[in-house]
């Protein structure tokens, strides 16, 4: 509690500057000696402390020459240590929710040391759980900085997604997060770019297979079956949305190669998640009629609750299954539009229920995004639903 008490105190007498004085100090030590590395070990610790009591600061750290330190000692050509594993540590924090930070990081080419501290990885796994902790740092922060529209294009420039597809195709350690990287990288309208460029550099062959089978692996790393599909899903789900002319047509005959194969897959995935999501209907549906049995009031945050229960159990999943199925019947290939309703048919599956869930998406869609977007997004479903 001391130690808390004197970080608070600290901050509130040194109002602005104490990262900065703090970032001097690092750069006067010298790391090979060991002393001098736990003193910038130490400082880390209390910037982490700091950025814990007061999350406001992370701006005011950051443009105060942090974020500058931080990139230039993960680059640095230095063995492998807690310090750098650290640093990682803190960047990821630093970018969390914080577009000014991800900002920042874009300007002083950011993604480009990120991209090459993580290239290491493409064909080696980490030496040591210390070295994968830091492995996922970076990617955490990688994703971060990709919400922010501006480093898309220089992830795009930094052949970021040619990296990326290269750890997908090596099937390491790193072909969990690169798929992660992939996702954040091709979503909206802002993907766009790298949704064109992902076809350009034969990613269909790498993104497919990992469609048609969940790799057995992926349990072993610490990433469940849902996370993988949700991500695959996620990233075909963005290219159907996003892709034009010859790229586009590239994708959808994917789907009609080998009798359809990639459409049964489909079918067999929204089967196995809108029967995850019914049990998990059915429970919530038998809790809400025993509260109000009991008088209980269902409120707005009892209704949240309920909803990310659902998600959880795979409604997110499901949706993105069935606006992949909406899309490629609205593609004009009757081959495809016939493959899916058959196999409703066959399975006692309903188009009633796809539209249910589309609607449900619809509704749900666009958080934190400016409402003519949402308007937008939600009037191009409901087209699509017409269709279908």
């Amino acid at each position: 509690m001391l130690i808390i008490f004197c970080v608070q105190q600290l901050v509130n007498i040194l109002e602005g500057q104490v990262v900065a004085l703090m970032v001097q100090n690092m750069e006067r030590l010298d790391e090979t000696v060991k002393e001098e590395a736990d003193g910038v070990y130490n400082t880390l610790a209390v910037i982490e402390n700091m950025a814990e009591f007061r999350p406001g600061l992370c701006t005011e750290a950051a443009q105060q020459g942090l974020m500058q330190w931080l990139l230039k000692r993960i680059k640095a050509k230095m063995p492998f240590d807690a310090n750098k594993l650290y640093c990682s540590e803190i960047l990821a924090i630093l970018l969390q929710n914080n577009d000014k930070t991800r900002e920042l990081l874009g300007e002083m080419d950011g993604i480009d040391v990120l991209l090459q501290q993580l290239s290491v990885f493409k064909r080696h796994n980490p030496a040591t759980a210390e070295e994968q902790e830091m492995m996922e740092n970076l990617f955490d922060a990688l994703c971060s900085c990709l919400m922010l529209p501006a480093n898309r294009d220089r992830f795009l420039r930094g052949e970021g997604l040619q990296l990326m597809n290269l750890m997908l195709r090596e099937k390491k350690m790193s072909r969990v997060s690169a798929l992660k990287v992939l996702d954040y990288g091709m979503i909206g309208p802002e993907g766009s770019d790298n949704c064109h460029k992902f076809v350009d550099i034969l990613g269909l062959r790498t993104i497919f297979p990992l469609f048609m089978k969940t790799p057995k692996k992926m349990k072993k790393v610490g990433i469940s079956d849902k996370e993988h599909e949700e991500h695959v899903c996620s990233i075909i789900a963005s290219m159907l949305r996003n892709l034009k002319g010859q790229q586009r047509s590239r994708l959808l005959s994917k789907f009609t190669e080998n009798d359809c194969e990639k459409v049964d897959r489909l079918m067999e995935l929204h089967f196995k998640y809108l029967e995850a999501v019914q049990l998990a209907d059915k429970r919530i549906e038998g809790e809400k009629h025993d509260m109000v049995r009991r008088g209980e009031i269902i409120d707005d945050a009892m209704d949240d609750e309920f909803y990310l229960r659902r998600l959880d159990a795979g409604l997110f999943v499901l949706q993105l299954l069935c606006y992949i199925m909406v899309e490629i019947c609205n593609a004009g290939v009757p081959q495809l539009q016939q493959r899916v309703h058959q196999i409703l048919n066959l399975r006692g599956g309903s188009v009633k229920i796809v539209r249910h869930i589309m609607r449900e998406y619809a509704e749900n869609i666009g958080d934190g995004k400016s409402e003519e977007f949402k308007e937008s997004e939600q009037k191009r479903i409901m087209e699509l639903l017409e269709n279908f």
